[in-house]
């Protein structure tokens, strides 16, 4: 009688911290990141305001003055950011419309952004 007790609650604990584990990684290593765009697709500095912490690599808030404000996707391990040059700032700049680069591509590659700290 302990011993299938014993079990479901031992399962039913591996469940409740697996969960726990996964939602805590998104928050830890964020998949975007805001950047600001001029006018003709350029990369401007934005200020953010994050956390003091090495583990969470968030950002809080972001501001973009004179600038527009696009949320872009992280690029994974191994994958390396598209290099600046004026064709690839046109593609940014006309993918950037809708405010995202999330699913956006440029020559086959995405166009991904550097965590933050890397």
């Amino acid at each position: 009688m302990r011993k299938p007790l014993l079990i479901a609650s031992l399962v039913f604990g591996a469940l409740t911290l697996g969960g726990t584990a996964g939602a805590a990684g998104s928050s830890l290593h964020p998949s975007t990141r805001v950047i600001c765009l001029d006018v003709g697709g350029e990369l401007r500095p934005a200020t953010c305001r994050t956390s003091a912490s090495r583990l969470d690599q968030s950002d809080s808030i972001c501001i973009c003055k004179n600038a527009q404000r696009v949320e872009a996707p992280v690029c994974d391990r191994g994958e390396k950011p598209v290099s600046e040059n004026r064709t690839y700032e046109l593609a940014r700049k006309e993918a950037a419309r809708d405010g995202s680069l999330v699913g956006d591509l440029f020559q086959g590659r995405r166009m991904c952004v550097r965590a933050r700290n890397s």
